[in-house]
């Protein structure tokens, strides 16, 4: 988990939150930082880590709190696994997601990994594809190395 999030990135927050018409409340700060701290967090794992401060966060606060947010482009979230949509602040550059298969484990690189895959598939299908949206799923280079000094077996 990171540290609370500086406090000009904070108050970027709130610039744009204003921006958008919205009222700067503690609950939307709240959320942002907690969403800061867990980098890559579902709604649940942000209402856990709300309560620890504050007893009187519910769920549907949440999602309607990280709803909002996304609209106005302060969060983005991506479908990481079976657990539901999972968010992080767009302030972070678009990303890829990497899901190992084996520990859990989730990585990131920039889009350009990719660049080459999209232009293709947008020049012969027409299709422009989000890849920040979604992740994909394979094995990290610790279980890779784990598995190859098994002898290749890792229990998956």
């Amino acid at each position: 988990m990171r540290p609370d999030p500086p406090a000009n990135l904070q108050a970027a927050w709130r610039q744009q939150i204003h921006a958008a018409g919205m009222r700067v409340t503690p609950q939307r700060e709240a959320l942002l930082a907690a969403a800061w701290r867990l980098g890559h967090a579902t709604a649940e794992s942000l209402v856990v880590e709300l309560a620890r401060n504050d007893s009187s966060v519910n769920s549907s606060t949440v999602y309607r709190a990280l709803e909002a947010l996304e609209r106005i482009g302060l969060v983005r979230h991506a479908h990481l696994g079976a657990t539901g949509p999972t968010y992080h602040i767009a302030v972070e550059s678009p990303h890829i997601h990497l899901h190992c298969n084996s520990c859990g484990r989730i990585l990131s690189v920039g889009v350009a990994e990719a660049d080459a895959f999209v232009r293709q598939l947008l020049a012969r299908t027409g299709f422009e594809a989000d890849i920040t949206h979604a992740a994909i799923f394979g094995r990290c280079r610790d279980c890779l190395v784990a598995a190859s000094a098994n002898g290749g077996d890792d229990g998956v």
